[in-house]
């Protein structure tokens, strides 16, 4: 009996993967899909490796999933491509395949279906918690973080008022439309800088930002510098001349949360 060495056994595995890989592609590319260049990728290799290999692909076509979605495919798109992995992976054809979602296995459409449900949950809250425009944290995320902060207070008897700031910068009734637009823009990267050991950053409205501060020796002058480079910023800018009236305050927090989510209600 011919022994033949290792290499040889691991060329051949390369080779059918790559055939795989091929036919998927083309097998995919015929059933519609529409971003070509981004077709490949590491978790492609991965489902082709375990395929060839008989091993599990629930992990592989989970990764498959993920990478579909961050990729930017909608889940019927990400669907027909596994349906074309299917197609020319089982029964026998000449090379012509059709990819049909509906044959294929529970199991298989589960795994990817949950990678790609995993991705869209991430960037939805993701979008829900973080403003878009100024990269502000949400008014909700702001009384989220309240609540953990007065939860915190309860449990060691303590005041959220003697420790926690509420700061809020707002423009004059005045400002409006795109001009109030960029101008939050500025506030935010303002905020942001001065504001950097942690403290929450919030937009409550188009023309409101809140600043959840612990309250220490630095605070005052955090705030004076909070001030002085929001209104050099602004006056730099002849199109946001208008916006040059900046109301920078201290709220004083309630004695409890729901108390403390009317309050920005009202703001």
């Amino acid at each position: 009996m011919r022994e033949w060495p290792l290499w040889c056994d691991a060329t051949t595995t390369q080779a059918r993967q790559r055939a795989l890989r091929d036919r998927w592609r083309t097998a995919s590319f015929a059933a519609g899909w529409p971003f070509p260049s981004d077709w490949s990728s590491s978790a492609v290799e991965a489902v082709c490796a375990a395929m060839i290999a008989g091993d599990d692909l629930s992990e592989p076509l989970v990764e498959l999933g993920v990478a579909r979605a961050e990729a930017g495919v909608g889940l019927a798109g990400t669907l027909l491509d596994l349906a074309a992995l299917h197609a020319v992976s089982t029964g026998e054809h000449d090379g012509l395949v059709s990819a049909d979602p509906d044959a294929v296995p529970t199991a298989m459409v589960r795994s990817t279906a949950l990678g790609w449900a995993e991705v869209v949950t991430r960037l939805s809250i993701g979008r829900e918690v973080v403003d878009p425009l100024t990269g502000l944290n949400t008014a909700s995320y702001l009384r989220t973080r309240l609540h953990e902060v007065y939860r915190a207070a309860g449990v060691e008897g303590r005041c959220v008022d003697e420790e926690y700031a509420l700061i809020m910068v707002s423009f004059g009734a005045a400002t409006d439309g795109f001009p109030r637009m960029m101008a939050m823009v500025l506030v935010a990267d303002v905020l942001r800088t001065v504001f950097d050991g942690g403290e929450t950053v919030a937009l409550l409205r188009s023309a409101t930002a809140a600043v959840l501060a612990a309250r220490d020796q630095a605070l005052a002058a955090r705030c004076r510098q909070a001030r002085s480079m929001i209104q050099h910023r602004l006056a730099a800018d002849p199109a946001l001349h208008d916006c040059s009236e900046v109301h920078l305050r201290e709220e004083t927090l309630p004695a409890g949360h729901e108390e403390a989510c009317t309050l920005l209600a009202a703001l």
